[in-house]
């Protein structure tokens, strides 16, 4: 068999790239992929990223083939060094998103061909000559961020290459919306659909006075970038007044929400919350939300530093 080799992204392997990029996004999230189109467009920008995204000065996609067949791919960023930039991201570059084949008896040089690509990662944020040098697996898909615990082979090869997780850890959960609440009346509690910053808003109020809200949205699956997210929704704020926890409000809000996501079609909903946050995540278990998977956001490149226990 020959060895593979790496070189930069052509069109024409835009199909394969997608199976791979859905092999990692359908161990992660069920019942959910991407088209071709939504993969080729997130090489040219991330319209999702409308912070972050108009900080870019370069972008780099490699794969590597073998037998003509792509077995891994990569996306490099580099961030401009202006004064417009934010401070952490200012004259950095970052490997967006990495994939490759995990190793398997009909493809015994998965690895090579992993260490490979991450060794043309590295010579081209070497080129780039950046500041930092960060690591994320972004793919475009609804809850596919940081470093997923569902692909140890992406995680062995940024540890080889020297990447080490220095951020946080958070927790990905879903929901039948069929086993959320049902919307309760509580005395002298209302609630109000609005607008919010993540989408739909329920706010609850009592006296007038606003004590909680959730946000869900529905968005998820546009037609022309997700082809297979359809029925799916994520939680997109949670907040309850800190003299109000312990009243049922979180159960009471979710309980509305759910309703509404009936009445969208939506049967799945995700939520997200920080390892460290325990309360947080007993509201959710008890509300019928059950842990999805969990990753790890954060990486740096820091070759000789060992790796901390626990991660």
């Amino acid at each position: 068999m020959p060895a593979p080799t790496v070189r930069p992204f052509h069109r024409a392997d835009r199909d394969q790239l997608t199976d791979l990029v859905n092999a990692h996004v359908a161990a992660v999230v069920p019942g959910v992929s991407v088209s071709v189109n939504t993969v080729l467009s997130e090489l040219e920008r991330q319209p999702g990223e409308f912070i972050t995204d108009p900080w870019v000065s370069e972008r780099v996609t490699l794969v590597a083939e073998q037998r003509r067949f792509v077995v891994a791919a990569a996306h490099l960023l580099r961030y401009r060094a202006d004064d417009e930039v934010g401070e952490g991201y200012r004259d950095s570059g970052e490997i967006d998103w990495f994939v490759c084949h995990p190793p398997a008896s009909f493809w015994p040089d998965a690895e090579e061909a992993a260490d490979l690509l991450m060794s043309a990662c590295l010579a081209q944020l070497a080129r780039w000559n950046v500041r930092v040098r960060y690591a994320d697996v972004a793919l475009p898909a609804p809850a596919v961020y940081g470093l997923p615990r569902n692909w140890p082979h992406i995680r062995a090869a940024y540890e080889r290459a020297g990447f080490r997780h220095v951020g946080d850890t958070e927790v990905i959960l879903i929901a039948r919306v069929a086993d959320l609440p049902e919307p309760e009346a509580g005395a002298g509690l209302t609630v109000e659909r609005i607008l919010g910053e993540c989408g739909t808003r329920f706010t609850a109020y009592a006296d007038g006075r606003a004590l909680g809200f959730i946000e869900v949205d529905t968005s998820l699956a546009r037609p022309e970038r997700h082809t297979r997210a359809a029925g799916l929704a994520d939680i997109g704020n949670l907040h309850i007044d800190p003299g109000h926890h312990g009243e049922g409000l979180e159960h009471r809000l979710l309980g509305q929400a759910a309703d509404w996501l009936r009445l969208c079609g939506v049967d799945r909903l995700l939520a997200y919350e920080a390892a460290t946050d325990r309360q947080a995540l007993d509201v959710l278990a008890k509300a019928g939300f059950r842990e999805l998977t969990r990753t790890d956001r954060g990486w740096e490149h820091r070759p000789g530093l060992p790796q901390m226990p626990g991660r």
